[in-house]
């Protein structure tokens, strides 16, 4: 069930989602919340997306490459 964004912990993976002029996306790698932003949580990369909600991210769902 997804959840409002700004209600996402910074101590674990999600799953987030952004909705723009195409729709509602989910973004396909687990990201993690800090401070001030989004990072990608394998890379520590930081994100230039602004997510409405998350879901904790469920490692079964997708395989991503590390």
């Amino acid at each position: 069930m997804w959840q409002a964004v700004g209600a996402a912990p910074t101590d674990r993976d999600l799953e987030v989602a952004v909705i723009d002029r195409d729709g509602e996306h989910s973004v396909v790698f687990p990201c993690r919340r800090i401070a001030d932003g989004w990072i990608v949580a394998a890379t520590r990369q930081r994100l230039d997306i602004r997510p409405t909600h998350w879901r904790p991210w469920r490692e079964h769902k997708r395989s991503y490459a590390r």
